[in-house]
């Protein structure tokens, strides 16, 4: 019986080269899924919105120095931070670790002092639809709706604030 390999959690700017193939696989996915070229929709945001201060850093899984998974946030306003980009590489799904990437964007966001999450996926992404609703992200659409009809699928999540306990940690 082999054991599962360690990953690792970095936080990297979206120039750093191991981004890249996170980048090269979303931009094909998209563009299979949607039958055009993604390079728009990736190139959308400046990469500095992925870094401080803006509240955004790129988060990656790696394993054995490989990026396997990843995913980032941008400052939304005050409250509120957007993750985008979040992925895992084909030959690594079904495995958790989209949920451990929403795990520690979450924490991320958390520290940031963001207290909501804001997301959209593709109507034609329906495995990140399901990750999203089982991990308590709240639809803003009609889930009995034909996604298609709707477009960008909204989500939100509220994260809770942890509260001061008084113990010396906490001070």
């Amino acid at each position: 019986m082999t054991s599962a390999p360690e990953l690792t959690v970095i936080q990297v700017p979206v120039s750093d080269p191991r981004v890249e193939p996170l980048l090269r696989e979303l931009g094909h996915e998209y563009s299979t899924r949607y039958g055009a070229d993604a390079h728009d929709e990736i190139a959308r945001y400046p990469d500095e919105e992925f870094t401080e201060p803006y509240g955004g850093l790129l988060l990656l899984l790696l394993e054995r120095g490989e990026p396997v998974a990843g995913g980032a946030f941008r400052r939304y306003d005050a409250a509120t931070a957007e993750l985008k980009r979040i992925w895992t590489h084909s030959a690594h799904r079904r495995r958790g670790l989209a949920r451990r990437v929403l795990a520690e964007l979450e924490r991320a966001a958390r520290t940031r002092g963001y207290r909501r999450l804001w997301l959209t996926t593709g109507p034609r992404q329906p495995e990140a639809r399901g990750l999203y609703l089982a991990t308590g992200y709240t639809p803003l659409f009609d889930t009995e709706a034909d996604p298609e009809t709707i477009g960008p699928l909204p989500f939100e999540k509220h994260l809770a604030v942890r509260e001061h306990t008084g113990r010396a940690a906490d001070q």
